[in-house]
């Protein structure tokens, strides 16, 4: 027996059955603009803000519009999950970070469809929105920041891939029509990564950057998502860029979103919780809240996320700040969404209105958040201990994640139907485990380090489970320092001098310096398992035990601890200069731990051009052609087709990651830039797989000092993977 169904706006025999809003003939916003012209101003204002009233003598019920669903289903005001039964669970992937380094737009499309099909069984039944707040797309540039475990990584061109293909899973196409399965809303527009640095803090902090790193580095992925995967919804950021709030921001909010992007009518911007607020304090930008209010809805913030609008805007609107028309616009792009969701039409003619309960932690989607974990970790270090030889019978699984659960979520989680952690995961898989706590994440208390070490020496393996955690990076919560926490270390260290062979396993979104541990070679393996979900204590045992093979990349760089004295978290540059030892592995100027894309495998590869690509490329034919595409920055470039043989002796995928580099375009030039990729699954043993990589022209591009994206005559050298393997060099 399922539970009761939602209501929605009766046009059948309610207030509004007249009204052109429940016509399906026409068009959303000309359905929207016939209910919005019935509302007074006082419900035109109350319903700017994301816990609308909605207008009761309408017949419009109240309308949160605030669901989050980043890795899955998640609490929020949208989202109420059932205390048992029905709808008190749903599936919970890994985190984007350990999804984004499977470097495989596929399985992030099944994802993201997923999780919008169980984001709309929860609606049809009163216990979700139909508008979900992500994803985070803000490059992971700095590894101080606490929110970086939301994104997929540092890269533009890999956000913007993972972006592209997550949206049309959770909408349910790419624009579709009639329906969208669910609303996505790609966060935070723009140059947001800093909670709370060094006395700098989200709500007031301005984020000076240039237009050249704006246009090339701080805004590819939400050109992706707004322009390109047709995105439902928008959040403007806490931070000003260059002296503007986000959400006061007109450069931003029309001139690139809606102007230059084209993002439609029939698609609206919300405030981050409280940011319309910030405007006033503690940005300090206005001298009125009223002005506050008033600037953000002139610039194109259609929804409050909090009170700030239905507080301020009356006395806005008595004072002759904003105008009707501005207010009707901003409900009639809310309205014309919900058209597109099919809020007001007949359960009967919409497929989505079908999913129920059924349709959540399907054995498919249990599946495939298991592979998401598997796929994502990666296999730092490694001297030939893993896999674990079948003759291994007792581990001693050491560390605070050792029997983590909750904490296999990260941040923005809901309630999980299982939570595998990594005791049982090896419990499963066959192991006799001991199992000891030995030390916290950040604690220097060394009491437990004696039980640890006896198991240790009781054991045929160790295998250590740490690194960090909610309680060192979060929302709200940088990081100073990223060496690890507390006396971990210390605790590896007497472990490994037992004499057994160890293997560390790091969790945590953000990087921590593992220099000495790759450099003990009494420390035989290392992996990085960022925070999985809820199979994740099964994905990283079949990895551990060799039923799968490694095959994630570092969607990030690993610094070493030093760069956190070297460039404070304020500095939004990229390039390097005088100050700067330059950020992510473009500009880096230093030596990373491990780079950007760097992932072991349990085989070896090798790859070569199936076909030698042309040499010289010239770049008005390349523009000329180009000119038949939508946008120049989508015209093709060129494919370029790469035959890999698997060289060892073990099944394995491959993730082929085609880097570009050369002294062309305005200096300091990029070490290199991450320009197209694809995962191949499966490559047996001596078998040899092919695949077409396929480069735009936006993905060669460079932004001049003013951001206008140029192709440049030069010399470019093209290199598959990140050991230095080059497959060939390309002059245009």
């Amino acid at each position: 027996m399922l539970t009761t169904r939602a209501s929605f706006p009766d046009c059948t025999n309610g207030p509004l059955a007249q009204n052109a809003i429940c016509d399906t003939s026409l068009d959303p916003i000309s359905r929207a603009t016939a209910v919005v012209d019935l509302f007074t101003i006082d419900e035109l204002i109350n319903n700017t803000v994301s816990t609308s009233p909605g207008v009761p003598r309408l017949g419009l019920p109240p309308y949160q519009w605030w669901s989050e669903g980043l890795h899955g289903v998640a609490d929020s005001p949208g989202v109420n999950f059932s205390a048992s039964g029905e709808f008190s669970y749903a599936t919970s992937f890994p985190q984007p970070i350990i999804m984004g380094a499977a470097f495989d737009d596929e399985l992030i499309k099944s994802v993201g469809a997923i999780v919008g099909m169980e984001g709309r069984s929860f609606n049809n039944y009163g216990r979700a929105g139909l508008d979900f707040w992500t994803p985070n797309i803000n490059p992971f540039k700095d590894p101080r920041w606490g929110r970086g475990q939301e994104t997929p990584g540092e890269d533009p061109y890999h956000l913007a891939q993972y972006v592209y293909n997550l949206v049309q899973g959770l909408q349910g196409g790419l624009d579709p029509k009639p329906y969208y399965q669910v609303i996505s809303t790609c966060k935070h527009f723009a140059a947001y990564d800093l909670e709370d640095w060094d006395g700098n803090y989200r709500y007031g902090f301005d984020a000076i950057v240039t237009t050249q790193d704006l246009s090339e580095y701080y805004l590819p992925s939400f050109q992706s998502c707004y322009r390109d995967a047709k995105v439902g919804a928008a959040m403007c950021s806490y931070n000003a860029v260059n002296g503007i709030p986000s959400c006061a921001n007109t450069y931003l909010l029309q001139s690139i979103l809606r102007d230059f992007w084209g993002f439609a009518e029939d698609r609206w911007v919300t405030s981050d919780c409280d940011a319309v607020d910030n405007i006033y304090d503690p940005h300090n930008y206005t001298k009125t809240p009223e002005e506050a209010v008033a600037d953000a809805l002139k610039a194109g913030t259609d929804i409050d996320c909090g009170t700030f609008y239905s507080e301020y805007l009356p006395g806005a609107y008595n004072q002759s700040l904003i105008t009707e028309t501005e207010l009707r616009q901003a409900l009639i792009r809310q309205y014309a969404s919900l058209v597109r969701l099919g809020y007001f039409d007949p359960t009967d003619i919409q497929p989505y209105r079908q999913y129920n309960w059924n349709n959540v932690d399907t054995p498919q989607a249990q599946q495939l958040a298991y592979q998401a974990a598997a796929e994502g970790i990666v296999l730092l270090k490694n001297d030939g201990t893993l896999p674990l030889s079948s003759d291994i019978k007792n581990i001693a699984l050491i560390g605070p994640w050792g029997n983590a659960t909750g904490e296999m979520q990260g941040n923005y989680y809901g309630v999980a139907p299982y939570l595998i952690s990594p005791l049982m995961g090896a419990v499963a898989t066959g192991y006799n485990v001991t199992y000891v706590f030995g030390t916290n994440i950040t604690s220097n208390d060394t009491s437990g380090f004696a039980a640890a070490i006896a198991a240790a020496q009781g054991a045929d393996v160790v295998i250590y489970a740490g690194g960090i955690d909610e309680t060192v990076e979060s929302e709200g919560n940088d990081r100073n320092y990223i060496t690890w926490p507390g006396n971990q270390l210390d605790l590896v260290g007497e472990l490994a001098a037992v004499g057994k062979p160890l293997v560390v396993v790091q969790f945590g979104g953000g990087q921590v310096d593992d220099t000495s541990l790759k450099a003990n070679s009494t420390v035989n393996a290392l992996l990085w398992a960022g925070y999985p979900g809820q199979s994740g204590g099964s994905a990283l045992f079949d990895i551990i035990s060799g039923k799968v093979a490694p095959a994630g990349r570092l969607p990030v760089t690993q610094y070493p601890a030093d760069y956190v004295y070297e460039i404070p978290m304020t500095d939004m540059d990229l390039r390097p200069n005088a100050t700067s030892p330059g950020r992510t592995y473009k500009w880096y100027t230093g030596t990373p731990i491990y780079d950007f894309g760097y992932g072991l495998h349990y085989t070896t590869f090798s790859y070569k051009w199936a076909k030698a690509p042309s040499s010289t490329y010239n770049i008005q034919t390349l523009v000329q052609s180009g000119n038949l595409y939508s946008y120049l920055d989508l015209a093709p470039f060129d494919t370029f087709t790469v035959n890999v043989t698997n060289t060892g002796n073990v099944t394995s995928d491959f993730a082929s990651l085609l880097f570009v580099n050369g002294t062309y375009g305005p200096s300091p030039y990029p070490n290199k830039s991450l320009i197209t990729y694809a995962r191949l699954h499966d490559i047996a043993s001596g078998d040899t797989a092919s695949v077409a990589l396929g480069v735009t022209l936006g993905s060669i591009a460079r932004a001049d000092t003013y951001g206008n994206m140029w192709l440049y005559p030069g010399t470019y050298q093209v290199t598959l993977d990140t050991l230095g393997n080059s497959v060939g060099a390309n002059t245009f």
